[in-house]
């Protein structure tokens, strides 16, 4: 089984704040890319991994991944949608595919472990949680509208985990209707294929605002204990 990597690093951090994007923001003394690409190095299933970012990007990104010689840069597209499907396009020795967020470097290898085999017998899985809060669905003015059962409801995260003819099928597809998901599961679901949950950890955060920089390192300095 070859299994290709698929990291979207191509976003503008807006709110990060700052003059650094956050893929190159040092948690710990070492960039938030690298440490995202840490989480991959070592795996023998994975044959292949693409990083997509921004045309304004792609020299800086270049250098800073020297030490990753068996990694490609590419340039992406106009929305996160589009540099993943560029991203898929340029795998060349991959049966699957893990779809991962360049700012989000924390996840564990004993999960990605669990996501690979749901992935192996399934074809389509995604890591999530199940919220923690209350929901409410919210109309104009500020109207809730609903509160939906808070047991069916999951904090979608990433690596999600595709054959790869399912995920390419479902990006094809999406690009000929005009649809713009707001994950690549969803881009799969629309095509009628069935997607499995497999239980993710909360520390597994995606590095969005300042704050979240500040849970970063101490999800680090534990693990590096």
């Amino acid at each position: 089984m070859q299994i290709g990597v698929v990291i979207a690093a191509a976003g503008q951090g807006k709110r990060m704040g700052g003059t650094v994007k956050k893929q190159f923001i040092e948690v710990e003394g070492k960039a938030v890319l690298l440490h995202t690409l840490d989480i991959f190095a070592g795996l023998t299933e994975v044959s292949e991994t693409i990083v997509v970012t921004s045309a304004e990007d792609i020299e800086q990104t270049r250098v800073l991944l020297l030490p990753y010689p068996g990694v490609r840069v590419i340039t992406g597209g106009a929305e996160r949608q589009d540099s993943v499907r560029l991203g898929l396009d340029a795998l060349r020795h991959s049966d699957y595919v893990l779809i991962h967020d360049g700012a989000r470097p924390f996840v564990s290898r004993g999960t990605l472990k669990k996501l690979i085999r749901v992935m192996k017998d399934t074809g389509a899985a995604t890591l999530a949680v199940p919220v923690k809060d209350t929901i409410k669905q919210v109309g104009e003015h500020g109207v809730i509208l609903s509160t939906p059962p808070r047991k069916s409801l999951w904090a979608v995260q990433t690596p999600q985990a595709f054959h790869l003819s399912v995920i390419r099928e479902a990006h094809e597809r999406a690009r000929r209707d005009g649809f713009i998901g707001t994950d690549d599961a969803s881009l799969v679901e629309r095509t009628g294929k069935t997607v499995f949950i497999v239980e993710g950890e909360y520390t597994n955060i995606k590095l969005t605002t300042p704050e979240d920089l500040l849970f970063g390192e101490v999800i680090l300095k534990q693990r590096m204990r």
